[in-house]
């Protein structure tokens, strides 16, 4: 894959990719999220935070992506990659097919691809204000683009203790978790997802397309 970052283009072969589940940092609030979903069918986690592994092919750099029916839905998250003895913050969207999601929360990954941003910040420059860097998603609904989420690192777990955990080797990447969504989660055709260093004043940009393919029976 290839990637800026400030100090030019980088390309990195990702072969390990694992998506971080159940990271929120206000425990209480993900033990009630979690009582929520079980009574909608979904398994509880054997563990707080888990780590599910993916297909590293899922990553993908496209504009659009083609889904199987229309229960799914992109969530924003952080994303840390490890790359020729170097680690960086990028910027990716979990998305994730909602009605599997009920059956098997790992099979929900990985049936969905895992828009990531072209962008890539070097982690010496971010590393002393992670938990100030913001994360937002707006999706567009009848032609509008409607907030969908918005917080900062603060809400979820350090992200050093969940890249130990997860045993992040180089040529991996992590996606770190993801942020509550206003009104509930729900589909929608177009994301504009960014992350903002209000340190450093910049941003990651990452915006893409969802094309619903057809459930034949």
């Amino acid at each position: 894959m290839h990637f800026r970052t400030a100090k030019g283009p980088l390309s990195a072969h990702i072969t390990h990719a694992t998506v971080a589940g159940w990271t929120g940092r206000d425990r209480e609030a993900v033990a009630h999220h979690i009582a929520e979903l079980a009574e909608l069918g979904v398994t509880p986690p054997s563990s707080v935070p888990l780590y599910y592994r993916v297909a590293e092919t899922l990553l993908t750099q496209a504009e659009t992506i083609q889904v199987l029916g229309t229960d799914t839905s992109g969530e924003v998250e952080p994303l840390v990659i490890r790359t020729n003895g170097r680690q960086f913050l990028g910027l990716a969207s979990d998305h994730t097919d909602r009605a599997l999601e009920a059956t098997s929360v790992a099979a929900s990954k990985q049936i969905c691809a895992k828009p990531i941003g072209e962008m890539l910040w070097d982690w010496d420059e971010i590393s002393d204000h992670l938990e100030d860097i913001q994360l937002t998603t707006d999706i567009e609904v009848g032609g509008t683009w409607v907030r969908y989420q918005d917080g900062n690192l603060a809400a979820i777990r350090p992200l050093e203790e969940l890249i130990a955990a997860a045993n992040l080797p180089n040529d991996g990447a992590l996606l770190c978790g993801t942020l509550g969504a206003i009104e509930g989660v729900r589909p929608a055709s177009v994301y504009r997802m960014a992350m903002t260093d209000p340190v450093l004043k910049r941003a990651i940009h990452l915006n893409y397309r969802v094309n619903t393919l057809p459930i034949v029976t």
